[in-house]
């Protein structure tokens, strides 16, 4: 149990869109709806909005956190860990730590989804980096690439 009082408290957070961070990496536009500086580290909420045939992130896991994807628009290839699998809107995928699991649109429609990271890890730092290696034009090794996604908790498969 976190909460010990018996009377309740007024502790809710609003944040209106005009708050919340807006990152585009590359074709990809990041939303921060709620990061773990929000929500006491309980968990991260992303909206991620993909433009047709933009691809996305190969199969990997993480160790520290499981990672759920609820697709809003369009089709959303999830991986699964065994197969990739054409998410519509409505469907809902739950990978927990140390499970495979990918996501990409390479669907000829945009598409959006809400990424939650629970307990929240700073996944925008992830992103940020993301967004200044394409931005900045840079080619990093493989081996460089390694050591960025374990800075993160990222290891493909």
């Amino acid at each position: 149990m976190s909460y010990l009082g018996s009377t309740g408290e007024i502790s809710a957070i609003w944040r209106p869109e005009v708050d919340v961070e807006t990152l585009k990496i590359r074709t990809t536009t990041a939303r921060f709806v709620a990061t773990g500086s929000v929500t006491n580290g309980q968990f991260g909420l992303y909206r991620w909005d993909m433009v047709a045939g933009t691809g996305g992130s190969g199969a990997h896991f993480h160790k520290t956190f499981s990672e759920s994807f609820y697709v809003v628009s369009g089709k959303v290839g999830l991986y699964n860990g065994d197969k990739w699998i054409e998410a519509n809107p409505g469907d809902f995928l739950y990978i927990p730590e140390g499970g495979i699991h990918g996501f990409r649109n390479d669907s000829d429609g945009d598409s959006s989804m809400i990424i939650l990271f629970a307990p929240a890890p700073p996944r925008e730092l992830y992103f940020r980096a993301l967004a200044e290696i394409a931005d900045s034009g840079r080619t990093l090794t493989d081996e460089e690439w390694t050591e960025l996604y374990a800075e993160h908790d990222q290891y493909m498969v």
